[in-house]
């Protein structure tokens, strides 16, 4: 995963290279972790640019990134997900909470 942290915005961008399912989510998941607490970000932004598939942990781990950055008075948003992921998020209704915009600041 790599990350960009804008200063001026204290916008935190979390560009996620690789698939989420339930090997990789806990390794997404520390690194996430490790840089919200590193920057305390008011917005957090996940970058789906490079994910091609996610399953039910990667929902899990989303929501869990959500509400920690929610305790921290941020937002999150989600960018560059593809047709077959937004289906998923919008079947589990994640994106009633977690908007996504079309493309990263």
């Amino acid at each position: 995963m790599n990350t960009k942290y804008i200063a001026k915005d204290k916008c935190l961008i979390l560009e996620i290279t690789e698939e989420i399912d339930h090997h990789t989510t806990e390794n997404i998941r520390r690194k996430a972790d490790y840089e919200i607490e590193n920057y305390i970000p008011k917005k957090v932004i996940f970058d789906f640019n490079k994910v091609t598939f996610m399953d039910s942990a990667g929902i899990g781990m989303l929501l869990g990134r959500y509400k920690n950055i929610r305790m921290l008075g941020g937002t999150t948003e989600l960018v560059n997900v593809k047709s077959s992921i937004k289906k998923i998020l919008e079947m589990c209704g994640i994106l009633k909470i977690i908007p996504i915009r079309e493309e990263c600041a």
